[in-house]
């Protein structure tokens, strides 16, 4: 058969000499290709089963004094290898049924702007780019508090049971649906009640969540010459890289991605010089507010450039940043083989007063841990920018299903990374400034009386990890990203001792994360105007024009206002932002995750894939629960340390009696700013899982419904032919490098560049 006939479809004629090839590889071809087994393939799967098998068994079975880092590598790798290979197949040909003869929103909506077909790869860049912000980052370091295991055990399960499944099903829904927002998704599959209650929920929490996002960097730039500047040196550098591609070399992806790569390790470089210049100094010393206004400002213009020029390039050149990072990290992990200390549960697990967050190890280690196992944020982005960027159907299991797990990946990398850190040190670091007086003699003091075993942290030692690092001080760096950056660098200098690079590795971290976390600011203030224009299209249809760039700039500056009053608050609050904010957060986070696994209940069951159904509700119903209880507890607890409504109380009581301190307030205008605070907080608390059970509840009706053989309308766009073809996965299959051959060979004949998985089109 020749390679035309095993490409096309299994009834399309042989095509005649310059007749264009087929659109998509025969699905029974793939199928075969996928479920032939040879004795290399049952090989390579039997020595990755029992190395991660090995590996759990090293991780949560065998306790000893220490545990070595390199097991954690492991375990994870080979669960995402196991669970992409055959988990992901099953939902894949189960649940959703991809067609590649469909054209995408990329190609039947194409304007250069937002609907543009882009490659695989390139778009797997954007879109782990954009899902993976502070979540994954900050979440395990904070979980670090209650030991090891519990958090190992919820990133590696929580992403291959519902994190992945989310992504890879919101991705799917909107992709076939014209790339619909989540709530415009809602709002037409569950009617008017659910709809306008997951259309509002999406908006409020999208600007808690872009707000913590922003938070985080602030934080990690505050005070910090040498990030500001590098990271600032990646907006003119991503630029560059949009119009290199687009104008000056179009195609050239790998050529422009190691001129990005090389000028931002220029950047880098060029940053430890600037910070440590008196005039570098004077310039790019920011404090926190000043930052605020200026990550504001950026969100703004990168959500209404076209993607191309900004948004895409940018998210590409960090995807070099992290993913390269996070296997770097990975070696060093195994190279250096860390013995690590810390218990697999310490004393806080079963507790609810620990001083990096408070809470019991059940609800609010899931929340806490965020992103990094499931993430709601992450159905925005699914159901935004990526959708209107796809090629072909068959490639939102790589970049959905796929980009999640390098995401989890991250998490356990992080979660590695903090407890290599001593544990004096770690709690000195995410202690507040209330509990350790910002003084390394007010720290020490602070965690030798928790009673941590064998702990006894000394001033000088907090002294010296500073001067070691570069900063004038290590105490009370809220917020996770200066403790993943302590425990990177720690592990990098251990790898390569003799270049004593210490400085330079803690400040690469912190760029690495502060960037890292920004392209998830920039791509969610984007996916928030989509949102918005959606919910005022059913109003003013008007909004619903992706031309229109009026309402572009309108919706744009509407969101950009909310996420920054919320980060302007945590900025000036007297708890420690990150502290008191995080939390609402995290279950904000998780709220939305069960909005969009209810839409993708609902719409899977209006398709009639009822034997099926389990995959969606065995995650949502553990994910309600677990945000219920948090949510429950946070508006609920007389406990001021847990619940937002005890703290509002005690700090108005103490406003209204004349108090001049209230715990970390120090003056009756930090107290004025507690009462605000978490008066914003717990009002938000109470809306966020009203409308999140009126959305579930909802999406449980029009799935009985559905089931009883009451269907609704079938809301996906009609179907169109589509024009050409690309791969599904990283690696091209054999039948599917053969149809690209093909492709290629018509696209000479006609003298033009190959249309099928042109890079150009990112």
């Amino acid at each position: 058969m020749s390679s035309s006939a095993s490409a096309g479809s299994v009834d399309t004629p042989p095509k005649s000499a310059g007749q264009r090839p087929a659109n998509h590889v025969d699905p029974e071809i793939l199928e075969k290709e996928h479920s032939t087994w040879t004795w290399k393939k049952i090989l390579v799967w039997v020595l990755i089963a029992l190395v991660g098998g090995f590996s759990w068994v090293m991780v949560a079975l065998v306790r000893g004094e220490t545990v070595n880092g390199i097991w954690f590598v492991f375990a994870a790798v080979c669960s995402y290898f196991i669970a992409y290979r055959f988990y992901s197949k099953y939902i894949e040909r189960k649940l959703l049924k991809p067609d590649d003869r469909r054209a995408t929103p990329a190609e039947y909506n194409e304007d250069g702007k937002d609907y543009m077909p882009t490659d695989r790869r390139v778009l797997y860049g954007h879109h782990f780019a954009a899902i993976a912000g502070a979540g994954p980052l900050v979440g395990p370091v904070l979980a670090a508090q209650m030991g090891y295991l519990p958090g190992t055990i919820w990133i590696i399960a929580g992403v291959i049971l519902a994190g992945a499944v989310q992504d890879y099903l919101v991705l799917f829904f909107s992709m076939r649906r014209g790339g619909r927002s989540l709530g415009q998704m809602a709002r037409d599959e569950l009617g008017v009640v659910g709809g306008y209650a997951a259309i509002v929920a999406t908006l409020a929490i999208m600007i808690i969540i872009t707000a913590i996002l922003a938070l985080v960097v602030v934080n990690a730039l505050g005070e910090s010459p040498w990030g500001v500047f590098s990271v600032g040196m990646t907006i003119p550098i991503a630029l560059f890289m949009g119009v290199y591609l687009r104008y000056i070399r179009p195609g050239k992806v790998m050529e422009i991605s190691l001129i990005g790569f090389v000028l931002l390790m220029v950047a880098i470089i060029v940053g430890g010089w600037v910070g440590q210049s008196d005039l570098g100094a004077q310039i790019f010393t920011l404090d926190r507010v000043t930052l605020a206004w200026f990550v504001i400002i950026y969100g703004f213009i990168a959500a209404v450039l076209p993607v191309w020029l900004l948004l895409a390039p940018r998210d590409y050149l960090s995807t070099f940043m992290k993913v390269g990072t996070i296997i770097l990290l990975a070696v060093g992990i195994i190279v250096v083989r860390p013995e690590i200390s810390v218990p697999a549960f310490s004393e806080f697990a079963s507790r609810s007063d620990g001083p990096v967050f408070s809470g019991s190890l059940f609800p609010f280690l899931f929340v806490t841990i965020a992103c990094g196992a499931l993430s709601g944020f992450h159905a925005l982005i699914a159901s935004g920018t990526t959708p209107k960027m796809v090629e072909k159907e068959r490639q939102a299991r790589f970049i959905g299903y796929g980009g999640m797990c390098m995401e989890s990946f991250v998490a356990i990398m992080a979660l590695v990374a903090a407890i290599t850190v001593d544990r004096g040190i770690y709690f000195a670091m995410n202690s507040g400034p209330g509990s350790t007086g910002g003084t390394v003699e007010g720290a020490a003091a602070f965690v030798n009386s928790l009673g941590l075993t064998g702990v006894d942290v000394t001033p000088d030692q907090l002294s010296a990890t500073a001067q070691g690092v570069g900063e004038h001080t290590i105490v009370s760096r809220t917020g996770g990203a200066p403790t993943l950056a302590v425990g990177m660098a720690g592990i990098m200098h251990s790898m390569i001792p003799s270049l004593n690079l210490m400085s330079f590795w803690y400040h690469f971290a912190i760029m690495f994360e502060a960037l890292f976390i920004l392209t998830a600011v920039d791509a969610g203030t984007r996916v928030s105007r989509f949102m918005l224009s959606d919910t005022l299209g059913n109003f003013i249809p008007k909004f619903r024009d992706p031309h229109w760039r009026v309402g572009a700039w309108v919706t744009t500056g509407v969101m950009v206002l909310g996420w920054g009053s919320i980060l302007i608050l945590g900025v000036t609050d007297p708890l420690g932002g990150i502290n008191t904010f995080y939390p609402l957060f995290g279950i904000a986070n998780q709220l939305l995750a069960a909005v969009g696994l209810a839409v993708c209940l609902a719409i899977a069951a209006q398709k009639g894939r009822f034997r099926y159904l389990w995959i969606i509700a065995l995650p949502l119903a553990f994910d309600v629960v677990v945000t219920v209880v948090g949510s429950w507890m946070k508006i609920f607890s007389s406990d001021p340390k847990v619940g937002y409504w005890a703290n509002y109380f005690a700090a108005k009581d103490a406003l209204d009696t004349g108090a001049q301190k209230f715990g970390t307030a120090k003056s009756p205008a930090e107290i004025e700013a507690v009462v605000r605070n978490t008066l914003v907080q717990g009002s938000l608390s109470i809306l966020f899982v009203v409308l999140t059970l009126i959305v579930v509840i909802t999406a449980v009706i029009v799935t009985v419904r559905a089931f009883a053989g009451k269907r609704g309308a079938d809301h996906e766009d009609p179907f169109v032919e589509s024009q050409f073809y690309a791969p599904s996965g990283l690696i091209p299959s054999p039948s599917e490098r053969a149809l690209e051959k093909e492709w290629a060979e018509y696209s000479a004949t006609r003298g033009e560049e190959p249309v099928a998985a042109s890079p150009e089109r990112s």
